[in-house]
């Protein structure tokens, strides 16, 4: 019984405390407090996802109210995992914050920081664990009006325009997620996702239900920052403070990607959408045009903030590519990237903005000689920069070898093929930033005086992630049970019976 009250806390914690960190008006307190009430978060995921993986789904009605009349939360294998992941990179962050958002966030605002912080962790748990369509969409605002506050905070005046054009291309896409729903209730008359899932198999070949699958996966695309639909995201990596950055890139495409998921293999099936819609060969091409393009254009940058933004971008291809493919393995690669890119891309942008802390700039310029002078951050960079080209010990390894493992049990030798190649691009842009790092001396704009590590409460964080990197890269036994377990429970719930390998 206790069990089920946990499947509302790691949304309701969070919604308490970002009040308090308000009132109480003090830094230090507002930190401390923020990062006690995510890591109760964290505690609360890991029973759940244990809980999920030994019992089935946990469910909650909130007031009493039993599904489909009243609100629920549904907790299961898929979103316990993914729920996890984010609960961990967000307390992670909080704890790398201290320092680095006190140099790059007005003393006055740390307040309001750690309150939209923690909104932002409230909408995104609750976008993975409500059963409820339009609550889902309610908490998806949540999370995208206080990330547009998160990036709007720093101190370079560029973060505004960043946050303008997120801000437009973020409701744009909500608004696209919203009109979907609407029209599914229209022709179901239920906001419950399992109760449409069994009332939308009499409608499915409606023209009102293809129309709302239309909208809803063009709105999740913009959230997720699916090519070609990313170009509110380079900005908002690019001009957001440092700890912001390693936050979202961490979590919130992350959760967006859940929503593609759960309504196609929950709500549509699968068989709807790829077999009957033939959307398979589109999302195919899609992840493999931003796995490359998007590659390539991080092979040019010299912002380093930038080149990580677009190799974002083209992970979240990889992790596309997988669910192309339709199959338990396919979609256990993509439940593993979605863990395994948290944990490298957030260990990444940590380590820039420990440069940032002490360079005052993410230029590749500003790396230069840092290797000898900042050897702690430098070595964090260069073992994450490695786990995402996907150097075997790493996790960026065993996702990709889950990926072509898919693509292989399918004979498509052409995909295997081109996943194995786009891993060069990650050698080109990882590869110059180690090249400036270890083989360069310092720019001559450099002051040697600042040139030193970061403190070791910036330290601590960043090299968890890159030890959680080595890892989780040697023993699998727990993210691919718990991967698999999630898929095995997604394409339980889809129509698609054929397409499980």
């Amino acid at each position: 019984m206790f069990e089920q009250h946990l499947a509302v806390l790691p949304v309701l914690l969070p919604l308490i405390a970002a009040p308090l960190v308000v009132l109480i008006n003090n830094p230090r307190a507002a930190w401390l407090l923020s990062t006690l009430f995510a890591g109760a978060c964290v505690y609360i995921s890991f029973g759940l996802v244990s809980a999920t993986m030994d019992g089935g789904a946990l469910r909650y009605a909130l007031g009493g109210w039993e599904p489909p009349w009243g609100i629920e939360m549904r907790v299961d294998s898929a979103n316990a995992f993914v729920l996890l992941t984010v609960s961990v990179i967000a307390t992670l962050v909080l704890l790398f914050a201290k320092e680095s958002i006190a140099s790059e966030v007005a003393h006055k605002q740390l307040p309001l920081f750690y309150s939209a912080y923690l909104l932002c962790l409230a909408g995104l748990s609750g976008i993975l664990i409500t059963g409820d369509a339009f609550n889902l969409f309610v908490f998806l605002e949540i999370s995208s009006l206080a990330t547009y506050t998160l990036v709007s905070l720093a101190a370079e005046r560029r973060c505004l325009t960043a946050a303008f054009r997120y801000l437009v291309m973020g409701t744009i896409g909500a608004t696209f997620i919203l009109i979907g729903v609407g029209m599914l209730y229209m022709k179901t008359g239920t906001l419950n996702m399992l109760d449409l899932a069994e009332r939308i198999q009499a409608v499915e070949s409606h023209r009102t239900i293809n129309t709302g699958l239309a909208f809803i996966m063009v709105g999740v695309s913009i959230k997720l920052a699916l090519f070609p639909l990313h170009m509110w995201l380079p900005a908002a990596y690019s001009f957001a403070p440092s700890a912001v950055t390693a936050f979202l890139a961490g979590t919130a495409t992350k959760v967006a990607i859940y929503v593609m998921l759960r309504f196609v293999f929950t709500i549509f099936g699968a068989g709807y959408v790829f077999e009957q819609m033939n959307m398979e060969f589109i999302v195919l091409v899609l992840a493999l045009a931003g796995i490359f393009q998007c590659s390539f254009v991080a092979t040019t940058q010299s912002n380093i903030k930038t080149l990580l933004a677009y190799s974002s971008v083209a992970q979240v291809g990889y992790i596309i590519l997988g669910v192309s493919l339709v199959s338990l393995t396919g979609l256990t690669a993509s439940l593993l990237h979605i863990f395994n890119h948290a944990l490298m891309k957030a260990a990444l942008f940590m380590a820039v903005g420990a440069v940032f802390y002490r360079m005052g700039s993410v230029q590749i310029t500003a790396f230069q000689g840092l290797g000898r002078r900042m050897p702690w951050t430098m070595s964090a960079f260069t073992i994450a920069g490695l786990s995402i080209i996907g150097v075997p010990l790493t996790v960026g390894f065993i996702s990709k070898w889950y990926l072509v493992t898919a693509a292989l049990e399918q004979g498509n030798w052409l995909v295997a093929f081109l996943v194995l190649v786009a891993s060069l691009f990650a050698v080109v842009y990882i590869g110059k930033v180690i090249e400036a790092a270890y083989f360069k001396e310092p720019s001559e704009d450099a002051d040697a005086t600042k040139i030193k590590e970061v403190p070791v409460s910036m330290l601590i964080p960043m090299w968890l992630l890159v030890l959680a990197n080595i890892y989780f890269g040697i023993d699998t036994s727990l993210t691919v049970s718990a991967a698999t377990a999630g898929a095995e429970a997604l394409l339980n719930g889809s129509s698609l019976v054929g397409g499980v390998q």
